[in-house]
């Protein structure tokens, strides 16, 4: 079906003052004072800057309903004690308003773009089908094959319903909860299906520990072996590498999620960004879930990404903003496989609106770097995916609702903690 044509005049791209032509999804021509007659043109009288929109290449959408539940513990701990039980009490619905609830808070700091694990993952499939973001949504597996068999089922006999923009990938949880030969039927799964993988990897010293005790290689080496990494395997966090991981990441052409704030806050340690950069390997962001984060916005990932890098380098020049804003743009949308990432004819029409009259955006020596060292949600007026406004003006279709339904859920695993 063919997608509306949309004119949007008088916006700021690198620096200049164009008109931008979108359609069928794509950015047509950007030039100054285009001809070209649009189904709708609004004209931003050069007070909007269109810059790329974000892709979060690892998050746990509906964990929304979960921020603030169990803080200020150890990964393990969190996990066995606190979130793993009340997630075993949530219901398809639960989590179908919390995946809401992540995406309302997604737009509004320009993020598209989500690549998700969490049980029951139709439900988040359904809320980015109907709130008009792009989804690669994880086929979640986690312990016995019964712990996730209903959810993997219900998810494929909804697929058939998603549009093109929102898909399935394979989202083994991790090493740890995982045997070897569960890894490799889902290698094999994912050759036969064509679909990506997305896991968790070397995220603690002490999983890295654990996986030499018991298999006498680290995790990514575990991962290479079992037959998880290619061009299209997302691994999560990947703070403690070898000096053989990296070479194994950069072979392989697998891609790390990046996720700053989940790495501090739950004090997982502190990613090599210089080194894996150096070593080859292809890294993007994410900013993991909200009951590790606490909240979903790139704008801070970006920050803490850089600011990390310089901490751990001591270098001042580590982690420039100029790095940082193409992880967070241009390598998500490759690690998604989209052509996207850039503001560029025959580009995908993901975008982002930016007032140029806000107070943080106001000196503009550099735009690139107060979006990665001083923006927040707060300089985004509009947001573009697939051709289409999913926020205008600040607002998001349907808000009051899902804020309804999420506080409701809260209450009740309040209520019941």
């Amino acid at each position: 079906m063919q997608k509306r044509t949309l004119k949007l005049k008088n916006v700021v791209v690198d620096g200049k003052i164009v008109d931008a032509f979108i359609s069928n999804g794509t950015y047509a021509r950007i030039a100054p004072n285009l001809a070209d007659e649009a189904e709708e043109t609004i004209d931003f009288a050069g007070g909007r800057a269109l810059v790329p929109a974000f892709y979060n290449t690892h998050t746990h959408s509906a964990m929304t309903i979960l921020r603030g539940y169990a803080d200020d513990l150890a990964l393990f701990d969190w996990l066995n004690n606190h979130i793993w039980p009340v997630e075993a009490t949530l219901s398809y619905d639960d989590i179908y308003i919390g995946a809401r609830l992540a995406m309302l808070e997604m737009l509004r700091s320009g993020i598209v773009c989500l690549n998700d694990s969490y049980w029951l993952p139709a439900a988040t499939a359904r809320a980015a089908a109907e709130m008009g973001l792009r989804g690669a949504v994880g086929l979640f597996r986690c312990g016995s094959a019964d712990q996730t068999q209903a959810g993997y089922e219900a998810a494929l006999a909804y697929e058939s319903s998603l549009p093109s923009r929102v898909f399935y990938n394979i989202a083994p949880h991790s090493v740890y909860t995982l045997s070897p030969k569960q890894l490799e039927e889902i290698a094999e799964e994912a050759r036969t299906t064509g679909r990506a993988i997305q896991v968790h990897a070397s995220e603690t010293a002490d999983e890295v520990a654990n996986c030499r005790k018991s298999y006498g290689m680290t995790p990514i080496q575990l991962l290479e072996k079992c037959g998880l990494l290619d061009e299209r395997t997302v691994l999560a966090h990947c703070v403690h590498l070898t000096p053989e991981d990296i070479e194994i990441l950069a072979r392989t052409k697998a891609v790390i999620a990046h996720n700053p704030v989940s790495n501090a806050k739950l004090c997982s340690g502190m990613f090599d960004l210089a080194g894996t950069i150096a070593g080859g390997c292809r890294v993007t962001i994410g900013t993991d879930g909200c009951a590790s984060n606490n909240c979903l916005s790139m704008f801070d990932e970006m920050k803490a990404a850089a600011l990390t890098a310089k901490i751990r380098t001591q270098d001042p020049t580590a982690g420039p903003a100029s790095l940082i804003y193409d992880l967070a743009t241009r390598q998500g949308a490759l690690a998604m496989g989209l052509d996207a990432g850039e503001i560029a004819p025959g580009k995908l029409a993901d975008g982002i609106l930016l007032d140029l009259s806000h107070p943080i955006l106001s000196a503009n020596y550099n735009l690139v770097s107060d979006l990665v060292y001083a923006a927040d949600p707060s300089v985004v007026t509009d947001v573009l995916c697939d051709g289409a406004f999913v926020l205008r003006n600040g607002h998001v279709p349907g808000e009051a609702e899902i804020l309804a339904d999420a506080r409701r859920v809260c209450a009740r695993i309040k209520a019941h903690a």
